[in-house]
């Protein structure tokens, strides 16, 4: 009987630990190849555990909460198949434990590295190996780490947590001590330590329902907050007559549905506008590094597009490369993507890379908006529904008036790197590609 190690998989270039959120099998109970064993959570995404190989579940190693490094055995396998069966696992577990002690070197390698030493054992709380190695390198003290609130399992900070409350962590900090004087004596306030800061008090009436907020809401919420906090957010308007792109798209999306088996929504060819217009102004294509002194000019254009779940929360799938895709293959990415994240089937690379996001308002009904800025990216574009009105139209014979189909785009800029002048430069760029749709366009 051959016996194999389940490991945790590598799931990312950022990821380096993974919580277990739930143990879909139990010791004794027997697994089919493929056959989900558990499911984990990392400040990315949920994702479930398949097993490479038919047996029986012989041990646990971790239970249901606890935080596991990539490359770790998190349990062990029995098979009564022959060695021809134990060669590939084998293999397999070879290759994660040597990326697992690649990643191990790099985080030890970090922490030699710094110079703050802090004494966790002081602590009663539970810190995870990499928010331990981040409050290290950036010098972060136990009592500093304590007073941040934690979006985890019970509290837990996280590593989105830590990271921001970096961008603030000298901020706030009382300057000297405060001498007030008086004509007979003089006072001496003492000197406060930075705080956390934290929402109002909440009164709670009769009849008033509480509800826990999920995992995701919470890290939705955490980065929501510190991208206000990094980013001082711009947003400019323009108004598109987008008739042309309708009355094309009415045209040729029965034909297309029929010969590529996908619905051509309008996602994909904002999509390829928005890829087109960054190649006209690739300095909206950038982020801007943890020091804030310098910007880094993306190479890829990897376009990220905001998907609401059944849940009521946001993911941002992202299609890689957005500008080397031709309009069905933009088309494909983004049916599959949307797809399979409401089916919660997204792999952790697939909602990572983004530099450019777009967001979709006028699927609610919405007119316009005002989005937060998804970091590290520095832009994100909303869209807004579509009208009818009427509009002036210039002709050869003189002006006249026609009902035609209007839309709002509503840009959010980092106005640390990106002026007035760029962004609405950018947004017209956008409007105006749209607005010279070729109504005769061929796919």
């Amino acid at each position: 009987m051959a016996q194999f190690e389940l490991v945790m998989p590598k799931m990312g270039e950022s990821v380096a630990e993974a919580t277990i959120i739930k143990w879909s099998k139990n010791e004794g109970d027997s697994i089919k190849v493929d056959e989900t064993v558990l499911e984990i959570a990392t400040d990315k995404v949920d994702s479930e555990i398949p097993s490479p190989f038919a047996g029986t579940l012989v041990k646990k190693l971790f239970k249901e909460n606890d935080v596991v490094q990539v490359g770790a055995v998190i349990a062990l396998i029995s098979s009564d198949a022959g060695a021809s069966v134990s060669e590939t696992p084998k293999t397999n577990t070879t290759e994660v434990k040597q990326t697992a002690a690649a990643v191990i070197a790099e985080v030890t390698k970090v922490a030699t590295a710094t110079k703050t030493e802090v004494d966790f054992s002081k602590s009663s709380k539970f810190y995870s190996p990499l928010v331990k190695n981040i409050a290290k390198e950036e010098g972060i003290s136990l009592s500093e780490l304590e007073n941040i609130k934690g979006s985890g399992q019970d509290g837990r900070v996280t590593k989105s947590d830590i990271l921001a409350y970096l961008p603030n962590k000298n901020k706030g900090a009382a300057t000297t001590t405060t001498v007030q004087q008086t004509t007979t004596t003089e006072t001496v306030q003492p000197v406060k330590e930075t705080q956390v800061i934290k929402g109002p008090a909440v009164s709670v009436g009769a009849g008033d329902e509480i509800i826990e907020m999920d995992r995701m809401r919470k890290i939705i919420a955490d980065n929501m907050v510190m991208s206000k906090h990094v980013s001082p957010h711009v947003t400019s308007f323009v108004e598109a007559d987008v008739t042309n792109l309708v009355l094309w798209r009415d045209k040729v999306k029965k034909d297309f549905e029929k010969r590529e088996g996908e619905k051509l929504t309008f996602t994909p060819l904002f999509i390829e506008t928005v890829a087109k217009a960054i190649k006209d102004f690739p300095m909206i294509n950038v982020s801007v590094d943890q020091s804030g002194t310098k910007i880094i000019k993306r190479k890829n254009i990897n376009i990220g597009m905001a998907a609401a779940l059944p849940t009521g929360n946001l993911i941002v799938p992202v299609i890689k490369n957005a500008d080397e895709k031709n309009l069905i293959g933009i088309t494909k990415a983004v049916n599959d993507l949307a797809n399979r994240a409401r089916a919660n089937k997204l792999s952790p690379d697939e909602i990572q890379g983004g530099t450019f996001t777009l967001t979709n308002v006028g699927g609610f009904g919405n007119l316009m908006g005002t989005p937060i800025i998804l970091q590290p990216q520095v832009a994100i574009l909303a869209v807004g529904s579509i009208k009818k009105k009427p509009a002036v139209i210039e002709t050869p014979q003189g002006d006249m008036i026609a009902i035609r189909h209007f839309m709002f785009l509503s840009l959010s800029y980092d106005h640390r790197v990106v002026d007035g002048s760029l962004g609405g430069s950018f947004l017209r760029k956008v409007g105006d590609y749209l607005e010279a749709w070729d109504i005769n366009r061929t796919i």
